[in-house]
């Protein structure tokens, strides 16, 4: 019976006289609560004030102060008086913690439509911010490591840089052409319909020219670089991330950023241009076939137009674009990858996030340039 968890109440007058003993232990944790909880509803009512005696407790833990904690605040809770008397003074201390603590109650949270739409627009200017500020940090970190390439060139990885110039570049021509090539075809067919209202449709090659070289052909090459790379670079260093073999990388003494992302930002930076130049040479070609068949216009005066209405401005314009677009796409892709928890879902997400953050920042980047250049007068 001593080393029981005992509790017993008698009522006396108007109040309560509570009498504890044994051990309230951990061990008698779910026993004393079930006491405690008949004891409350039993006498909630008809008790004006409680005395709890606790100087037969032999054993005190931290489950007992919390189960004596709730035994006070049954009875205080309702408007009663409860006192604590006879407790041993090597248990007052830990009495006294577990009486501190969640003594405020919490303020009412107001879900209005307004604080709901300000907490959101909040949440995402902090996240802005934050991924303005790793963007920037990747940016410094390989910025860096290509100054010290420059310094030490056999330090950097060609064999993986000619790897992904493989996968981003050459395995990537067949879906580029054909992209490209419909998205020119589409713009000529709509062009010569309209303008031909106007008896002007050999103005639709001066149309397809200047927007296949200057704007629209590297920003789609971008975009579906963005789509189809871009989203293989996060998902691999978020792989990577999840298994922590970038983890094991920094143990080893390696730079991953210097091991796994130069690499990859050297080859998309290279095959960026590239990409860009087939993509708008796939795409004249389709608007001229369209030109021809739908239009009337034939090769050679399709070829003839296109040399007056272009410059070797316009095909300087959106080449120097390219590395740079490659540059934020590669950069873009290598923070959501490292961004990745030890979940498949955050993979995911951060996957999607890299698509979508990538095309966002390209067409900015566009339009950032397109000022650029009319300021310059290209």
């Amino acid at each position: 019976m001593a080393h029981e968890a005992v509790i017993e109440g008698r009522l006396t007058g108007n109040r309560l006289a509570v009498a504890a003993a044994g051990r309230w232990t951990v061990d008698h944790a779910g026993e004393l609560e079930r006491k405690i909880e008949a004891l409350v509803a039993r006498h909630r009512g008809a008790a004006a004030g409680v005395d709890i005696d606790m100087a037969k407790v032999e054993r005190l833990d931290t489950f007992g102060a919390w189960l004596l904690e709730r035994l006070v605040r049954g009875f205080s809770g309702t408007g009663k008086e409860a006192r604590v008397v006879g407790l041993p003074d090597h248990y007052r201390g830990l009495v006294e913690e577990a009486h501190a603590v969640n003594r405020r109650a919490l303020p009412p949270v107001r879900n209005g439509a307004l604080t709901t739409a300000l907490a959101i627009v909040g949440r995402r200017v902090s996240d802005v911010g934050r991924d303005f500020v790793l963007i920037m940090q990747m940016l410094g970190q390989v910025t860096a490591i290509g100054l010290k390439s420059l310094v030490r060139p056999w330090s950097f990885r060609f064999t993986s840089l000619v790897h992904h110039l493989d996968r981003v570049g050459w395995r990537a021509v067949p879906i580029i052409l054909l992209i490209t090539l419909l998205i020119g075809a589409i713009i000529a067919q709509q062009g010569i319909f309209h303008f031909r209202r106007f008896g002007a449709e050999v103005y639709v090659v001066d149309m397809l020219g200047i927007l296949m070289l200057r704007e629209v052909g590297v920003l789609m090459v971008a975009i579906m670089v963005a789509g189809r790379s871009g989203s293989a670079y996060t998902a691999e260093l978020g792989s990577m991330k999840m298994r922590e073999e970038i983890d094991a990388l920094r143990t080893m003494g390696f730079d991953p950023v210097e091991v796994l992302i130069m690499p990859r930002l050297g080859a998309l930076m290279l095959a960026m241009p590239m990409l860009a130049f087939i993509g708008a040479m796939a795409a004249l070609y389709g608007g001229g076939l369209v030109c021809w068949v739908y239009g009337g216009i034939s090769p050679d005066v399709f070829l003839a137009r296109l040399k007056e209405a272009i410059s070797l401005d316009d095909f300087v314009v959106g080449i120097v674009k390219a590395p740079f677009m490659a540059l934020m796409i590669g950069v873009v892709a290598s923070v959501q990858g490292l961004e990745v928890k030890g979940s498949t879902e955050s993979l995911g997400l951060k996957t999607t996030d890299s698509v979508v953050k990538s095309i966002f920042l390209v067409i900015v980047l566009d339009g950032l340039f397109a000022m650029f250049f009319a300021a310059i007068g290209m």
